[in-house]
């Protein structure tokens, strides 16, 4: 597999770079040598660069993100709308309009002004109206259908964006930049690496090339979407699943598993004995009885007076 690729990657001339005079000094590194005044790319970069980019994107991809492809140069516009219709991924392939990506709010707007257009073509309410505000509702309409057409189905920001030609789109680069978002670029011997994130050394102005890398990120991204689809189902089918009891031991298992006795009639309680009556206090008699109080003391006798006697 790894030597099919390599012949392809030369039979497409991605080893190839730009003149001498327009090499950038930071590329030195990706440059095996020289012919004829051309820079020869280092096959095993671009190799390495190539899988490097690969398995990041499977990564990405998987996680249910989304890759978004730019190229505007003649050379790669079929090749991207092509991949990128077949995997699903939004692409950018006419002008980059600046805030794309730091303005997503503005550019969504302008998406559901081309679906407010659409529904007046297909409802056929487009021909009631005047000739001329007919001509500018179909020229606002193409002109949003050629430059977002490819980032329709983009709601969020993408996981990763791949660039073809690195130094013509520098405004996709520095918005990505800006919001932090991955970039996996094809460089040329003039361009700058150290703006991106994976550079993949290789020549930009082959249209063999272009269409040889994004066949083999797109077979990346294809095996991402594969990988997002079995999580999706098993994350589907443990949801279905009922949720497990709290585990037990054997022997409360065994005991839950048993029919539980039926319960016995439980005896009637034993009649409380009636307590026995105090005895009756024994009649003290009389002799015993405490003495009566002392009868009070007699009166004293009147002494006679002489008088009287």
């Amino acid at each position: 597999m790894a030597d099919q690729l390599v012949q392809d990657l030369l039979e497409a001339g991605i080893h190839f770079g730009q003149k001498k005079s327009a090499w950038n000094p930071k590329m030195k590194q990706y440059i095996w040598g020289e012919r004829n005044r051309i820079h020869i790319i280092d096959i095993r970069s671009t190799i390495r660069g190539l899988l490097t980019a690969k398995k990041y994107i499977t990564k990405i991809v998987s996680q249910g993100r989304d890759v978004c492809f730019v190229g505007t140069k003649r050379q790669a516009q079929s090749s991207i709308e092509t991949h990128c219709q077949q995997t699903g991924m939004p692409w950018v392939t006419e002008r980059w309009l600046g805030g794309t990506l730091t303005n997503f709010r503005t550019i969504r707007e302008r998406l559901k002004r081309l679906e407010e257009l659409e529904g007046l073509v297909e409802s056929g309410e487009i021909d009631t109206y005047s000739k001329k505000m007919t001509s500018q509702l179909m020229r606002e309409k193409r002109k949003i259908t050629r430059n977002l057409q490819g980032i329709r189905n983009m709601k969020n920001h993408p996981g990763a964006i791949v660039i073809i030609d690195s130094t013509r789109e520098v405004n996709a680069l520095r918005e990505a930049r800006n919001l932090g978002i991955p970039t996996i670029a094809l460089i040329d011997t003039d361009g700058d690496p150290d703006k991106v994130d994976i550079p993949i050394p290789g020549n930009d102005d082959s249209m063999r090339s272009i269409d040889v890398i994004l066949r083999e990120l797109s077979e990346a991204i294809n095996e991402g979407l594969k990988r997002r689809g079995a999580h999706n189902e098993e994350q589907a089918s443990s949801d279905e699943a009922p949720k497990s009891s709290k585990r037990r031991s054997s022997r409360s298992s065994f005991r839950s598993d048993d029919p539980a006795p039926t319960p016995e009639a439980a005896p009637a309680p034993e009649a409380a004995p009636a307590p026995e009556a105090a005895p009756a206090p024994e009649a003290v008699p009389a002799s015993e009885s405490a003495p009566a109080t002392e009868a009070a003391a007699p009166a004293p006798v009147a002494e006679s007076t002489p008088d009287q006697a």
